[in-house]
């Protein structure tokens, strides 16, 4: 049996695959610095706050919640207990399973992300949107629409 011969990336794929890891390690650096600067919280807290704080009652259960985010088991459960101890969330049995687990939004935890929110959204409008004409981000849109409806239900 043979392997197949590599389709290497070309020069232009390979310029825009380069540009399109380095634009995600800056952006996030970017959100990253903001976050930390304005409000204290990382770009971890802010990513499981959002989900938290758009459930109407401030409940999720836990593994819905790692499903939002995209997160392996261990890393959520370390993140939530690093927000525990900072008074953003807490952990509450779940009432229809004995070993699931609900994370609720503290209201300090509501008052961090109510505050966190304006100046996270100014930048990535900043970074991203303000560079860009409305046609490039419906081409955008179609683009990313594309790519993850292909990584979600395969090739």
């Amino acid at each position: 049996m043979t392997a197949a011969t590599p389709r290497w990336l070309d020069e232009r794929e390979a310029r825009v695959w380069m540009a399109y890891l380095a634009l995600q390690r800056e952006l996030h650096a970017a959100q990253e610095r903001q976050l930390s600067r304005d409000s204290g919280l990382s770009i971890a807290d802010y990513a499981l706050l959002v989900p938290l704080s758009e459930a109407g009652d401030g409940l999720v259960r836990s593994r819905d919640l790692g499903a939002a985010v995209g997160w392996e088991r261990s890393r959520l459960s370390h993140q939530i207990s690093r927000m525990e101890k900072r008074g953003l969330v807490r952990r509450e049995n779940c009432p229809d399973d004995a070993r699931g687990c609900m994370v609720r939004l503290t209201d300090e935890g509501r008052a961090a992300i109510t505050a966190a929110a304006p100046a996270h959204v100014d930048t990535v409008r900043h970074f991203f949107f303000d560079s860009l004409t409305d046609t490039e981000i419906d081409t955008l849109d179609s683009v990313f629409t594309r790519l993850l409806d292909r990584l979600t239900t395969g090739p």
